[in-house]
């Protein structure tokens, strides 16, 4: 919320007292609802009068009416006040709220939009959670962007901020690479084969499936396997520590690439044989049961859920016990106020099993997890499907997305314009990837179009970075003026054009996003505030004339608001991932 705002809400809750009177408990600054309204003309602020109505024994249009008339008898308002049926209309001085704005920004750098509101709470997010049987997909990178992104909105909130990966490094699914390798790999490896290690796991996961299809001993088969890897055979634990690293060496550049890192990193085959003493000691505390067979579960349906097995017959675990296993582990190695588990909507009800297991194995902070649960990412031709290999691989997609962005700015001539071709190529591709996959609320399922992603025109990553790189053509040109602004003022009462005021706005309002965006967990607020930024900034380039004036101080005072977009865009793109351009 802006300082102008702020006072306008303190100035609204002093007139309802007065309104009030003596009767009644009084009416708090909290209780102030305060709106934009849905177009400018109407004002730059509203306070609808309905929740006020039965205190003040008032309809809401005549208590906007006594309001503004009780607001005009205080005196010294910042602004112009009207009453619009129920609603108290507002409009700012825009002098002095363009003031406050521009020099805010500009003064904080790249400090600004941050706010205090979750200081002191510490937070972990878990994203990413790759398997060892296959590379990152588009899947993965919808899950990864998510995940970076509202740790960065969390800690520009002020959060302490620990972001963590699980590597699923063990299961039923690595046994089916690692058996399908010894039928089928021939001794082969990444290197000899020419393939990238995590590709050349991907493909025996794929191979497997092949082969199960035609012979149905090959998933008893990978059962065995993993008996064999839980009881510590050593020639399978070869195997796999071997393909393991193949997998996460490959996993590792992918995230080198995409600008994807964490602070701690967990291994499921580390924290699963935790997960099973937490099952044995819930059996002696009688929260779990074990059946004749020799199986352990849980029974939910008191609350509405199912029984949940949590170890085989067999005694081998499942996914929900490495996880119980993993969240001790976390909370033990940094003792977090809250864990957000950033996984697709198909495991919402994984989770609520989980967090049910937890609470009801004594463990208070289990009230503090939460999912972020997010919706599929699909192709325009269909659903992806991991063990049939028609999924979109991470490395081939950013490498058509880098090929698209070489081949616009060819098309424009503009190689030696931007210098490095490759590494301009680089940043268009991951700022159209990023934007296009965060610009959709988390928990709907999308369909990502490459070539509509990387267009350079319309609701797109590249057309954002474009805008960043006009603000920066400005700044050239105004060092290459050969007669310099010299004592030239900001004066924020010269910013008359409506573009202008609502540019002025926009910046002014990035602190709000920011806090509303970490709020629920939302990075497509942040996206959808880029867009309107960058296209109003847009039609404000092409309309005004920002350093050729006839007045230096007109000149000066425009300077400094395109300084002030530049930096709430600059700002706003790293907390979505998208790289800022100087030149494209």
């Amino acid at each position: 919320m802006n300082d102008a705002a702020r006072e306008w809400i303190a100035l609204v809750c002093k007139a309802l007292n007065g309104l009030r009177g003596e009767s009644g408990a009084p009416i708090e600054a909290a209780e102030i609802v305060a709106e934009v309204p849905p177009k400018p003309e109407l004002g730059d602020l509203a306070f609808p009068m309905f929740p006020y109505a039965k205190r003040l024994r008032k309809a809401p249009g005549l208590i906007a009416e006594s309001l503004v008339a009780e607001l005009e008898r205080i005196g010294g308002l910042p602004g112009k006040v009207s009453p619009a049926g129920p609603y108290v209309n507002v409009r700012y001085l825009v002098g002095s709220v363009a003031r406050s704005v521009v020099e805010e920004a500009l003064a904080l750098g790249p400090r600004y939009g941050r706010t205090d509101r979750l200081a002191g709470e510490r937070v972990m997010v878990e994203f990413s959670s790759p398997n060892t049987n296959k590379p990152l997909h588009l899947g993965h990178l919808r899950n990864d962007i998510l995940g970076e992104s509202v740790s960065r909105i969390l800690k520009a909130n002020g959060a302490d901020v620990c972001k963590t990966d699980l590597i699923n490094d063990r299961g039923i699914h690595i046994c089916k690479s690692m058996l399908a390798y010894e039928r089928f790999g021939g001794g082969r490896s990444p290197e000899s084969a020419g393939v990238k290690s995590d590709h050349f796991v991907g493909d025996f996961y794929v191979k497997f499936n092949e082969w199960a299809k035609e012979d149905p001993s090959a998933e008893e088969a990978a059962r065995e396997m993993l008996r064999r890897w839980e009881a510590g055979d050593g020639q399978v634990r070869s195997l796999w520590r071997r393909m393991n690293d193949w997998a996460i060496k490959g996993i590792e550049e992918t995230y080198r690439r995409t600008g994807i890192s964490f602070d701690r990193i967990y291994f499921e085959s580390e924290t699963y044989e935790a997960g099973r003493e937490e099952v044995l000691k819930g059996i002696a505390s009688r929260v779990f049961s074990r059946d004749p067979d020799g199986s352990v579960w849980v029974d939910l349906t008191d609350v509405g859920l199912d029984r949940k097995v949590l170890l085989r017959k067999d005694g081998t675990t499942v996914y929900v016990t490495q996880d119980i296993g993993t969240a001790i582990a976390r909370r033990r190695d940094y003792p977090f106020d809250r864990l957000i588990y950033v996984v697709a909507s198909e495991q919402h009800y994984h989770f609520k099993v989980l967090f049910n297991i937890l609470s009801r194995l004594g463990f208070p902070w289990a009230e503090n997890l939460h999912h972020l649960s997010y919706g599929m990412v699909n192709l325009p031709e269909g659903k992806m499907k991991s063990r049939e290999g028609t999924v979109v691989d991470a490395d081939d997609l950013l490498d058509e997305l880098e090929g698209m962005a070489a081949a616009e700015i060819r098309a424009k001539g503009r190689e030696e314009e931007v210098g490095d071709l490759a590494a301009t190529s680089r940043a268009i591709a991951l700022g159209a990837l990023n934007y296009y996959l965060l610009q959709v609320s988390p928990s709907k399922d999308m369909v990502f179009d490459p070539k509509e992603s990387i267009s350079f025109v319309g609701n797109t990553g590249p057309y954002l970075q474009y805008m960043g790189t006009r603000i920066s053509s400005i700044m050239r040109k105004l060092d290459e003026l050969r007669s310099p602004l010299g004592e030239a003022e900001f004066r924020p009462e010269l910013l008359a054009a409506g573009d202008e005021w609502e540019l002025v706005k926009l910046v002014g309002a990035l602190p709000d996003v920011v806090a509303r965006a970490g709020d629920e967990l939302n990075p497509s607020l942040v996206a959808g505030y880029l867009f309107t930024l960058a296209s109003t900034f847009s039609r404000y380039y092409h309309d005004t004339p920002v350093l050729h004036n006839d007045d230096p101080h007109l000149t000066a005072t425009r300077v400094a608001l395109a300084k002030a977009v530049g930096t709430a865009l600059r700002n706003a793109f790293e907390l979505v991932g998208i790289p800022f351009l100087e030149r494209m």
